[in-house]
């Protein structure tokens, strides 16, 4: 068995099991860190789906974060408690997004499909900051989804079962279609776009599903995001959370399955430990944990250019 598929095994019995850990340990706080892990690898893993695997990188991705949580803080502030009606609704409002920033922003390249996707992002960041009745800038305090019994999301130990079980779905999901001949498809016309097309394929429909599933899966990540914390605002859209998010994909290694789950659980371990060491040097100085953190991004990119899942490749 290859290193890379033991170590990703090995860290998924981990996750598994973190609830139990968390209360043996006596380390509850842990337990809040691995949701936020495991919520952020669902967003990664739908970037890579774009970034990875078809070349396409997006700066607004963090868009799908605001709309899927606002449909629930929204639904939610009208009294609309169910979950079986609010995470239906904050999906197709996640599609409808990705369908009309895809049909768009594809029909440019390069720096031009970034910056698109970064107007579109701003451009909901605006829209709920401007949101005065639901909280605007401040925010809104939320309730969490209900779902008639049948699960409770205020169970810490529950919700983060719940968002594994979806990591877990979505790593199999967007496995499957990465190496079906829709994910094949993608990675030629990321190589090369003008052979694809001469081949007969259409490549602007396949990049077009690609952005919806991607979108799809973000707004996931961003329900679970709103349940998490029982509250939305604008600041979960900023194009700093996008920034982040290609951060941790080109972590982890972009194109790679599990690279977006190693990339995740690096950014948060590394901000977790360099804040509170920082804060010994001299106090305060642990808000900027990413200057130190910068640097080490660097030494990846130059010498581990496929990120984590390459180091893990290369010493198999």
């Amino acid at each position: 068995m290859k290193p890379g598929t033991i170590v990703a095994a090995a860290l998924l019995i981990i996750l598994a099991a973190l609830p139990l850990l968390t209360q043996a340990f006596d380390q509850r706080y842990l337990l809040s860190v691995g949701t936020r892990i495991v919520i952020w690898s669902i967003a990664a893993v739908s970037l890579n789906m774009i970034l990875g695997y078809g070349g396409l990188v997006s700066f607004g991705h963090a868009a799908f974060f605001g709309i899927g949580g606002y449909a629930v803080g929204i639904l939610s502030a009208e009294g609309i408690q169910s979950g079986w009606v609010q995470w239906p609704v904050a999906l197709g409002a996640s599609i409808l997004w990705a369908a009309l920033v895809g049909a768009l922003s594809l029909r440019t390249r390069g720096v031009y499909f970034i910056m698109i996707t970064l107007a579109f992002a701003q451009l909901v960041y605006y829209l709920a900051s401007g949101l005065a009745g639901y909280g605007g800038d401040d925010g809104l305090n939320i309730s969490r989804s209900r779902f008639s019994g049948l699960i409770d999301l205020r169970d810490k130990a529950t919700f983060y079962w719940l968002c594994f079980a979806l990591l877990c779905a979505t790593l199999w999901f967007c496995g499957r279609l990465a190496n079906s001949r829709f994910g094949y498809v993608l990675r030629g016309a990321k190589s090369n776009e003008l052979r694809m097309m001469a081949l007969g394929f259409p490549v602007f429909r396949y990049r077009l599903v690609a952005c919806i599933i991607a979108g799809a899966f973000g707004g996931l990540a961003g329900i679970l995001l709103a349940n998490e914390g029982a509250y939305v605002s604008p600041a979960m859209m900023s194009w700093v959370k996008s920034g982040d998010l290609i951060v941790i994909v080109v972590l982890g290694g972009i194109g790679t399955l599990f690279g977006p789950l190693y990339g995740a659980i690096a950014f948060f371990a590394l901000e977790e430990m360099l804040k509170p060491l920082l804060d010994l040097v001299h106090k305060g100085w642990g808000e900027y944990w990413q200057i130190v953190f910068g640097p080490l991004l660097v030494l990846v990119a130059l010498y581990a250019r496929g990120g984590m899942a390459s180091l893990l490749k290369a010493r198999g």
